[in-house]
């Protein structure tokens, strides 16, 4: 989806670097004041765009307590529910959770929440690698049009779409750049 997004018309900017920081720091202060402090979580990164999402949060929340939190990512493919329709021969990027996940708040990452699917998998993947006391999810981007029953617990900017147009999420980590448009 990321490529067709590039072959689109920018429609609008909706968020630029500062406005990014802007929504970092407060999902990073609700998480804290969620869960009365940090004692017990830990962020997982949705690869790809979820993970420096959620390095993002980790740092900030660093500042802010003046303790580090677990990061980790994991890899959703094999999780996905579509995966016989977007590839023969999936790219597997592997997860990357060096810390136990049992009995803690794991709050997963992601870069844009639309139908919840990719947040579905990112929960199956989750339960195969530990039993969490609680997962809950952040997203820069909540754009709508749910499939499945899920919702963010902490939310960047909530952006009505219509089913034909795309939200694209650019990280300096990844994109060399920072902003979140709108393309038709």
């Amino acid at each position: 989806m990321k490529e067709k997004a590039q072959l689109m018309k920018e429609k609008a900017q909706l968020m630029d670097e500062k406005a990014i920081g802007r929504a970092v720091t407060r999902i990073s202060h609700e998480i804290i004041e969620r869960n009365k402090g940090i004692e017990d979580v830990v962020l997982v990164g949705i690869k790809t765009r979820g993970v420096p999402i959620a390095n993002r949060i980790s740092k900030k929340i660093e500042q802010i307590e003046g303790t580090q939190v677990n990061t980790g990512e994991i890899d959703i493919t094999l999780y996905r529910d579509d995966l016989k329709k977007i590839d023969v021969d999936p790219v597997i990027n592997g997860s990357n959770i060096e810390f136990s996940i049992d009995d803690k708040i794991v709050i997963l990452v992601d870069d844009v929440l639309y139908t919840g699917r990719t947040v579905r998998s990112a929960l199956d993947a989750i339960i195969d690698i530990g039993r969490p006391k609680a997962i809950q999810l952040a997203v820069l981007v909540d754009r709508g049009h749910r499939e499945l029953p899920i919702r963010a617990d902490y939310v960047g900017k909530n952006v009505p779409t219509s089913n034909d147009e795309i939200i694209s999420v650019k990280l300096s980590e990844i994109d060399d750049e920072d902003a979140v448009t709108i393309n038709e």
